[in-house]
């Protein structure tokens, strides 16, 4: 099963191809730059140098929220993009569901605690089990204040890992609580390859899961800021 796969939900973006948990190649930057200039030519790159084509991709698999409002976007526009232009079908996973996919094989029996800054002392966050190499969710995806997933991870004993880009800023309120640790810089962050695992992972249970290209759009938990300051201006 190949999969392509694509993460832009944060400042960081990645590509990969991904023979069912084999890495073909991947790419991965954080250095700043805009997705749209960053994102295709590592799609390009990636193909290229796994000696494939587009043609022999079986699945694309994007992160498709929450996150970034412009960089799921360009996630997601620039997956569906491709797999009509190859009649194929395309899978959706959560970014905060692949976040807790990069540690399977290097932790076991812990709770990720996946989280993504989402500004105004919130985090987009959901809770994960990994146990037997086996990704189980615990809570759903949501924008949680900071106090209130402290307060919510005090009633674990077991070890928690803090992964994502909000990881630090978790830690910073979380890290008096004794089982609280803050995860490895090179699991941290969201990629192609958690996307890809939880891609696959899914697909072996359910074909199904695989949708048109026309019926991927991206997930927000929360307005953006221009919808909010619209609807201000409309109350008033």
């Amino acid at each position: 099963m190949r999969i392509l796969a694509v993460d832009s939900s944060a400042v960081s973006a990645s590509c990969g191809i991904y023979d069912d948990k084999t890495v073909k190649s991947e790419f991965y930057m954080n250095i700043g730059l805009t997705h749209s200039q960053t994102l295709l030519p590592m799609v390009d790159a990636a193909i290229k140098y796994s000696s494939i084509d587009l043609d022999s991709v079986d699945y694309f698999a994007v992160s498709y929220g929450p996150g970034s409002f412009t960089g799921i976007r360009i996630g997601v526009a620039a997956v569906k993009g491709m797999a009509f232009a190859k009649n194929k079908k395309c899978i959706g996973i959560s970014t905060l569901e692949a976040i807790a996919y990069n540690f399977c094989g290097y932790m076991d029996n812990v709770i990720i605690c996946s989280s993504m800054d989402a500004r105004r002392q919130q985090v987009y966050n959901a809770l994960f089990e990994l146990n037997s190499g086996k990704v189980n969710r615990i809570t759903e995806d949501r924008a949680i204040s900071i106090e209130n997933l402290k307060n919510e991870l005090a009633q674990y004993n077991k070890k928690i890992i803090l992964a994502g880009d909000g990881a630090v800023l978790c830690y910073e309120s979380c890290k008096d609580l004794y089982n609280v640790v803050l995860s490895p810089a090179n699991l941290r962050y969201q990629r192609s390859y958690g996307v890809a695992l939880a891609a696959y992972e899914k697909l072996i249970n359910d074909e199904n899961i695989a949708i048109d290209s026309d019926k991927l759009v991206p997930v927000y938990l929360r307005p953006s800021q221009a919808e909010r300051e619209l609807k201000l201006k409309k109350d008033k």
